[in-house]
């Protein structure tokens, strides 16, 4: 539900921290944006900023590092045309404030002989996704040690090869304030906290490595005693079942995908191309696509960050839009893309509650927030089956897509070779090398197992990184191009 009574008391919390300790109020954000609106601009907004951050890790039985940080700023835009000026500053006050208003309004040389009306202050409406807690003290220094401590323990009893245990935990409180040149004023309290844990197993003299953890926006909490077992169970399995690996077979294949965290494939080499700047310059391999069929039938893909709890959802996005459930591919059609203001404006539709930045030093820019392809109507174990000889990939490590073309290349973390459906033996080094519009036309069985990953997921663009959520159901792709090492 997206109400306004929620944002009243997320700006509330963001007047405490952000302004009145520095002697400011709603007046002087006015008076900037107004300098800034003397000069002719499409637009204009000031992003206050509150980051409370903590990170601790352990290595070798001991915590090693411990880190603490909190960062304020704001950052203040003009926009005109397709132009783009931002200035931002740590120091928070009326004198930094107008500084950064007039450096921007030089995007436009020529200020306006007229005068302007103050628009009418309104509380921008948004959801109420995750709680509004520092989920920094919701578990004191101790017993956050010693969950890293249990992580540990729990990793080594599981088996005499695990001879290497890292576990890092990380939270971070997050309150931003948006005021737009428009009147909206906007505001949102971000909890965030994730849990990793690697492993190292030995046999025979070979290492091999495995990975798990999760997170979201809540408290520590979450990370009860069947979490940590689940978390440590999938990693040491993962490093176990990759010391029997053997050479990836090379070239064109059937391919079927696991649930949940590959679809960060998804997000890599279909997501991006969906973004709203790349489309509106014509660079995407989606441009000027839509109402054409792109995909399979079938596929239905979805950026959506409005679901609770999660890493990528957002209760506004950083320019003070609520959060929307985008559809962008439906049964195969390409419905629409991923906007931030000044690319929705300049494509003349709406902004989706995309628009999303690192930080109060950073511009915003079209984002995803958490993207995944709905489920089918076949099973795991139906679709694994159909493989007469091929690859069943069910976790992926790094990879990398050109927008413009539409290319990815991706590794494969843990893979199975499969032969008349059944899987023979766990590969190493399986590279997969593909197209990612090519790739959406190949897909022939989708699964009914749609899962979502389990919170971990980073993106980055242009040099910033925002946390964000990927999914999918199982998935079998036609004549994929692997890159093998047998």
């Amino acid at each position: 539900m997206i109400s306004r009574e929620p944002t009243i008391e997320r700006l509330a919390t963001a007047r405490a921290l952000l302004l009145e300790p520095f002697g400011l109020d709603e007046t002087h954000l006015t008076q900037a944006l107004n300098a800034i609106k003397a000069h002719a601009v499409d637009d204009a907004d000031l992003y206050f900023q509150y980051t409370r951050s903590e990170g601790w890790s352990l290595e070798e039985g001991i915590v090693k590092t411990g880190s603490f940080s909190i960062d304020q700023g704001v950052g203040v835009r003009a926009v005109s045309g397709e132009k783009t000026a931002f200035a931002y500053s740590d120091d928070i006050s009326e004198a930094s404030l107008m500084d950064a208003a007039m450096t921007v309004r030089s995007i436009a040389s020529v200020a306006q002989n007229k005068r302007i009306k103050v628009p009418a202050r309104k509380v921008s409406a948004s959801r109420s996704l995750y709680p509004s807690l520092d989920p920094m003290s919701t578990l004191d220094s101790t017993a956050k040690v010693n969950l890293l401590g249990r992580v540990e323990k729990i990793a080594r009893a599981k088996d005499p090869r695990v001879v290497q245990v890292m576990a890092g935990l990380a939270t971070e409180y997050d309150v931003v304030m948006v005021a737009r040149a428009d009147g909206t004023l906007a505001a949102d309290v971000r909890p965030l906290i994730r849990l990793s844990v690697t492993v190292i197993a030995e046999q025979n003299g070979r290492r091999e490595v495995g990975s798990s953890g999760g997170g979201g926006r809540f408290g520590l909490a979450y990370f009860d005693d069947a979490m940590v077992e689940a978390y440590v169970q999938e990693a040491v399995s993962a490093a176990l079942i990759n010391l029997d690996a053997r050479p990836a077979p090379a070239g064109e294949m059937t391919v079927v995908l696991g649930n949940g965290w590959p679809g960060v494939l998804l997000h890599e080499a279909v997501g991006h191309g969906l973004e709203g700047d790349f489309n509106r310059k014509g660079s995407s391999a989606f441009s000027g696509r839509i109402g054409q069929r792109v995909a399979a039938k079938g596929v239905t893909v979805l950026d959506d960050g409005t679901i609770a709890d999660r890493r990528g959802s957002l209760n506004v996005d950083d320019e003070g839009h609520a959060s929307q459930k985008n559809v962008l591919i439906e049964d195969g059609i390409l419905r629409g893309y991923i906007q931030d203001s000044m690319n929705a404006r300049l494509m003349g539709v709406k902004p989706t509650g995309n628009g999303r930045r690192e930080s109060y030093a950073h511009v915003p820019m079209p984002r995803m927030t958490n993207t995944y392809m709905l489920g089918g109507d076949k099973s795991a174990e139906e679709i694994v089956a159909s493989i007469k000889k091929g690859l069943y990939a069910t976790n992926f490590a790094g990879g990398q897509v050109d927008i413009t073309s539409g290319k990815f290349v991706f590794s494969a973390s843990q893979a199975y070779w499969v032969e008349n459906g059944k899987i023979q033996y766990p590969v190493k080094g399986a590279t997969l090398i593909g197209s990612g519009p090519e790739s959406l036309k190949k897909i022939s069985m989708i699964g009914n197992d749609m899962k979502l990953d389990s919170g971990v997921g980073t993106c980055g663009k242009e040099g910033q990184s925002v946390p964000v959520g990927v999914g999918q159901p199982t998935l079998r792709i036609d004549g994929l191009t692997v890159g093998g090492t047998a």
